[in-house]
């Protein structure tokens, strides 16, 4: 129940975020979804697309530093207290969220989160348990 994202590392200078989306849109890779952690000098660009080889390939073929990391999609329901719902199973199960994203198909449908544990298999068996959507990568690759 794991999908797989891409982290792109860059430095943190003007063109270079557009500089990858135009490596992959060369590649005819769909981004599904996104997220930007920085730092003064450099920053990881984490991606779920639809194609994680092609994007990969393209990628370090023009030089980047790719590196690829197990994640978790989860379906959240898209009302106040969702995600609460959620971070506080992790908070009694002991499991430490290491970064989370998200992004929503459609207003008013359920949101997906993507996420990084600590313990993804613990992780899982908690979501699993709790009568949680886990959507597997094949899936999230395609939404």
């Amino acid at each position: 129940m794991r999908a797989e994202q891409i982290s792109v590392f860059l430095e943190n200078k003007a063109g270079r975020l557009a500089e990858v989306t135009g490596i992959l849109s060369e590649a005819n890779v769909n981004i599904r979804a996104l997220a930007v952690a920085d730092t003064s000098d450099f920053g990881v660009l984490r991606l779920i697309v639809d194609d994680n080889i092609k994007a990969v390939k393209a990628l370090k073929n023009r030089g980047f530093t790719v590196g690829r990391t197990d994640v978790v999609a989860v379906e959240v329901e898209d009302r106040p207290g969702g995600l609460h719902r959620l971070l506080d199973m992790f908070n009694k199960s002991e499991i430490n969220v290491e970064y989370m994203y998200a992004f929503v198909r459609h207003s008013g449908e359920n949101a997906v989160m993507i996420f990084r544990f600590d313990n993804i298999d613990e992780a899982v068996r908690v979501l699993e348990e709790n009568k949680v959507k886990v959507i597997n990568g094949s899936k999230v690759y395609t939404l």
